[in-house]
């Protein structure tokens, strides 16, 4: 993400023109923007024609400038867009005034954002600024008969491809070569800056021995990490062991990995945890949080007014920052963010155990 320009506003807001410069920007950003934010810029909008002497074909596309009173807000993943929806307040046509519209935000858009941010917000937007140099991650999980490919991102994991065949030795050492071959042409194709080959036993290896006879630059972005599994158990694996962190600093779901696996063995232990919207309040009211877990589409909905929990979570985030905890907030698009909804959206592993 990158920040044009800053400029505070009355009420203690900010008006920011940002330039998402990625999808995980455009993730982020669906984070940031929220109902009654203004978001402003250059847009298309179907205009309907006045002109009774011609035919009414429904209108013509038309460039123009609007801002918007937000009132929804979409991260559309596989289309790479974020859609902003909205009342027009103000805009390059006077007639459109008052009309709904909504927004397409691509990467490199440049948009402007008008909204006081909450604490976790602005260290959203950090993050996202300090992750533009952040080296792009696949990971290849392979093992006898079958091998498959992830791209990591900060808003989750994607699976890129799924190969399989019959491999082995002697008489097979043909096919097995044939699926290592296919592996390393999907790898040449990804635009990534390093990639982290896993799996269970020497397959691996063998796999990235023909790699280096084939292509040496390729194999000089290879790193081994050995697995029990492969798919999407082998790069949950990767993640916890830290693969990936060790290449990208720090990736937002090798953190959100290692914190969910602490708190499902606290919760099984019965030790400092809590879970769910009323045990949270509780321990947050106590200065027992250490570590806030909340998932963001859940966080987003109490937000928006749409949520169902019976606390006010901007207060007990406020709360824990106060006393000294840290906020983590899950993606719902992987896996740890998945089992932490499951928990009720929101836990805490707390400093002592609350009686």
């Amino acid at each position: 993400m990158r920040i044009v320009d800053r400029k505070p506003i009355e009420g203690g807001g900010e008006r920011l023109t940002l330039v998402p410069e990625s999808v995980d920007d455009l993730w982020h950003l669906s984070h940031l923007v929220e109902p009654d934010d203004r978001v402003a810029g250059d847009t298309e909008r179907r205009i309907q024609r006045t002109d009774d002497r011609l035919r009414d074909t429904g209108g013509e596309r038309e460039h123009i400038w609007a801002e918007l009173s937000v009132t929804d807000v979409e991260f559309a993943r596989f289309a790479n867009r974020l859609r902003v929806g909205g009342t027009i307040e103000a805009c390059s046509r006077e007639d459109q005034l008052g009309n709904h519209h909504t927004t397409n935000v691509g990467a490199h858009d440049e948009i402007e954002l008008e909204k006081r941010l909450k604490p976790d917000q602005h260290d959203r937007l950090e993050e996202a600024v300090a992750a533009t140099d952040t080296p792009d991650v696949a990971v290849a999980t392979v093992e006898e008969g079958q091998a498959y490919v992830h791209t990591v991102a900060q808003h989750g994991t994607k699976e890129r491809a799924r190969l399989t065949g019959a491999t082995g030795k002697g008489e097979y050492a043909r096919s097995r070569d044939e699926l290592f071959d296919e592996l390393r042409t999907v790898l040449e194709r990804l635009d990534v800056d390093a990639i982290v080959l896993a799996g269970p036993g020497f397959t691996k290896r063998d796999a990235l021995a023909q790699i280096e006879d084939e292509a040496r630059e390729l194999a000089e972005s290879i790193t081994t990490v050995d697995t029990a599994g492969v798919g999407d158990r082998g790069v949950h694996e990767v993640l916890k062991r830290g693969a990936v962190e060790e290449i990208q600093r720090e990736t937002r779901i090798a953190t959100e990995a290692t914190l969910v696996d602490e708190l499902t063995d606290r919760i099984a232990d019965g030790t400092e945890v809590a879970y769910g919207p009323e045990q949270v309040e509780k321990a947050a009211e106590y200065g027992a949080i250490e570590e806030l877990l909340v998932v963001d589409d859940r966080l987003r909905r109490e937000r928006a007014g749409d949520g169902d929990w019976p606390i006010d979570v901007n207060t007990v985030i406020e709360t824990t920052e106060q006393q000294g905890g840290d906020v983590t907030v899950f993606s719902a698009e992987f896996a740890p963010g998945q089992q932490l909804a499951n928990l009720g959206g929101i836990a805490a592993l707390l400093r002592y155990r609350l009686q």
